[in-house]
Parts: C-alpha cells; structure tokens; sequence
C-alpha cells in the first residue's frame, strides 16, 4: 500500500510524452505557488480594506524588500531540487539521502541567519530605501515579525524542492491549502476583531508558515527509499554541500540581483508619494500571479532536465525546453493579458481609492502585458540549471537586469521630461529582451559541450 501511495505522487520524467506530465507537474505547483501568494495577498487585501492606504503601501511595498533579503537562501533550494532530480533520474540512492538530510539542516541554518538580519536590520534597511515617514513605523513593524518566520519558510521550501526533485508537486499543495486557509481567516480576525493592523497579518502569515513547514516535514519523514527523512541524521555532507552551494549559490544570487533591482525601482516609485506607491504595491501583487503560474514551468524545466542529465537523455532535453517555453509564453499572454484587461476590477479589492487604482492601471499596462518575455527568460535559466550550468546565468542576468535597470534609472529616467514612472516601469521588458536573447547562445552553446563531452569520453572507453 504505501508503494502504491509513493507511486502516484511521483512521475517518471525520462520516459514517454512531455507536454502531458510536465502539465501534471506544472498544474499542482502553479496552484501551490498562487496559494503561498495568498498569504501575501491576503495580508494587503485586509490591511487594504480596513486599515488603510499606509498600511496598505507599508505591507506591500515591503515586498521587493523580502524578495531581496530571502532569495540568496531560497537559490540554495534550487540547488538542492537540481541534486535530488540528478540522483532520482541516476538512480544513486545514497546520494539521494545525503542530499536530504543536507537540505534540511541547510534550510534551518538559513532560517535562522534571515530571522537575525530581518529582526534587527528592518527598520535601517526601510530608511534607505527612502520608506516615507508616514509608513515607515508601519512597515518595520510588518518586517520584523514576518521574519520570524523564517525558520518554517525556508523548512517549507526546501522540503518543497526535494519532493520536486522526484516529481511530487501535489502534496506540497495540500499543505499550502490547509496553511492558506489558516492565514486568511487570521488576518480577517486579527485586523478586524482585534485590531492589530499590519502586526496581525503579520502574525498570521508566521502560524500559516509554521502549519506548511510542520506538514512538509512529517510528510519527508514517513517517505520510503532516498528521500525519507531521518531527523537523528540531520548532518552535512562536503561533497552535497559544495554541490549544493555551486548550483544555489548562483541561483540565490540572480534572485537577489533581480531583487535589487526591484528595491531601486520600488526607490524610484516611493519618489512618486504614497498614492503611487499603494497603486504599485497593489498592481505587483496582482501580477506575481501571473509570474508564479508562468515560475511553475520555469520549476518544471529544471526538474524535468535535471533527471534527464543524470540519465543521460540529451535529446530529451531539447524537447523539454521546446515544450516550456510554449506552456510559459501560452500562461504569460493569456493571463498578464487578462490580468490588465480587468485590472481596475482586480486593483478594487486591495483599496477603494480611485486615485490608487489609477496608480496601479498604469504598471499593469506596462509590466503586464509583457509579462510572458519573463517567463521565456525564466525557461532558459531553468534549461542551463537543469543541465549544471548555474554562474552562466547568473553573469548574464547580473547584466541584463541589474546593471542594465541601474543604468536605466541613473540615465533615461534623470531625464526631464522622462522622469515618470512610466520610464521606470519600462525597464522591466527591455531588460527580460536582452536578457533572453543572450541566454538562448549560451544554452546553445552549453548543451553542445555536454554532448561533445559525452561524445568525447565514450570514445575514450571504446579506445581503452
């Protein structure tokens, strides 16, 4: 019975059609992703509506602010997913169970530095982001409880990742409906029966975050075979932990470029005053819906590549991005399209202002509508994660994105007549067409090394 259960969770990669697996692995996970944006969501809809517009712009714009401290660590998990699909698709248990029991202990190190910096560095790190006074109380206050939290966050999702590794992306999406439950009907009696304005959102997205880690959890611990968690040997392996850290390292620090990014343009947009900033923070909000349903193929491409290298399908690997990128450009114009079409109806239900939703109608006519160049950016990076290759697209969305928004803002937007924030929310799909055309060489050129390689060592056995 419990072979039969393990069976119907995981899906075999490597072998048969593409297009319907992938679907079945992108499907749960695209659900579990708009879930966890819910807790987000949840917190600046409440505030929204029955705390006000500070409290509002206080939750929201702490966003990019978060993306910005969690992604080094959360680029760690991608690196453990990478190795778990790797050693699946090999079929080298040992190393499988090395590589989860490394995971979680990393995943509760991590947890613990991020509750350290967020606690103390809060309120320092609003005021250089030039946080109004007006709301700058309100978000520290958000910021620091949200991050003690940390612990459960990153337990979720590197726990998350090892169960991607091997094709399970269903449980992790019962947990996220239970925890989103949880937090919405929290935030609802926390803001509104009691009170407590952003700290209750904020109190609540930590219980729904502790709910998921504990599920996850128990969940790794009754598996079978190399993923089953044994928390008496919690260790960390050098030779998973290097690999780990060559393959996150990079990952984590592409989030935190495109974070910083994202932080010096939240900068540009406080300039604006609050009613901007409120507009912005409700329409990013909106569109990370859009962006985790298109990240769900991103996730599905590393995996579904990861297993096929280490069983040695090249060809496979081809087909896989093909098949990506069509899910992810599909899911990109049908919903960033739906998404600015209705976005006065969807920007209602974080606040009532007409000047606030003005605010947001703009970044959705922009940002929006272009959203699906994201999602082929983000195809190829999980193509060249996929097959090993980490720093590459790191170098290049270091380029692409940061340094070309930083030059942005520093140049075209200093420009007089092209200092709105129009100019700024540009920079967003010229930097994902850059970006992408030069990641298509590079993976071009990556996968001919992989098959030269191989080429090159059976010729190798063949002379011996």
């Amino acid at each position: 019975m419990s072979k039969k259960r393990v069976k119907n969770y995981k899906i075999d990669m490597c072998n048969g059609p593409i297009l319907s697996k992938m679907l079945s692995f992108a499907l749960p996970l695209m659900c579990s992703s708009v879930l966890q944006l819910l807790f987000n969501a949840a917190d600046i809809i409440v505030v929204g509506r029955f705390a006000g517009d500070n409290s509002l712009a206080a939750v929201g714009s702490n966003t990019a602010l978060i993306g910005l401290i969690t992604n080094l660590f959360l680029g760690l998990s991608i690196g453990s997913n990478v190795l778990i699909a790797k050693y699946y698709g090999a079929k080298d248990r040992k190393s499988l169970s090395n590589t989860v029991h490394t995971s979680i202990l990393i995943s509760m190190v991590s947890g613990i530095i991020l509750t350290i910096i967020g606690v103390i560095g809060a309120r320092n790190i609003l005021v250089m982001m030039q946080t109004p006074k007006e709301v700058l109380d309100l978000a520290a206050t958000y910021l620091r409880i949200y991050f003690l939290g940390m612990i459960p966050t990153m337990l979720y999702n590197f726990g998350s990742a090892i169960l991607r590794g091997v094709g399970d992306t269903k449980r992790p999406l019962y947990y996220l409906t239970l925890a989103g439950a949880v937090n919405i009907v929290l935030n609802l009696f926390f803001v509104v029966v009691l009170k407590l304005d952003v700290a209750g959102v904020a109190i609540a997205t930590v219980i729904s975050q502790v709910i998921s880690a504990c599920l996850i959890i128990l969940c790794l611990s009754h598996e079978e075979g190399g993923i089953h968690l044994n928390i008496r040997k919690l260790s960390i392996d050098k030779s998973v932990f290097l690999e780990i850290l060559r393959i996150g390292l990079p990952a984590g620090f592409q989030g935190v470029i495109f974070s910083i990014s994202n932080v010096l343009i939240q900068s540009s947009v406080n300039s604006f005053g609050a009613t901007v900033m409120a507009g912005n923070s409700a329409a990013a909000n909106v569109e990370q819906f859009v962006y985790f349903a298109m990240n769900a193929f991103y996730q599905s491409t590393i995996s579904f590549t990861s297993q096929n290298y280490g069983a040695g399908n090249y060809k496979r690997i081809y087909k896989i991005l093909l098949v990506g990128q069509a899910c992810v450009t599909t899911v990109g114009v049908v919903f960033g399209n739906f998404v600015y079409i209705f976005g006065g109806t969807l920007l209602k239900m974080y606040t009532a202002s007409d000047a606030v939703i003005a605010a947001g109608i703009v970044r959705l006519g922009i940002v929006s509508k272009t959203y699906a160049l994201c999602g082929i950016m983000d195809v190829m990076v999980g193509a060249l994660r996929g097959i090993g290759y980490s720093i590459m697209p790191m170098i290049i969305s270091l380029m692409g994105a940061c340094v070309f928004r930083i030059v942005w803002l520093a140049t075209v937007f200093r420009i007089g007549k092209y200092h709105t924030v129009q100019i700024v929310y540009d920079s967003y799909p010229i930097s994902w067409i850059i970006t992408t055309a030069v990641l298509i060489g590079c993976f071009i050129w990556a996968m001919k090394r992989v098959i030269n390689k191989v080429s090159s060592s059976q010729s190798d056995i063949i002379a011996t």
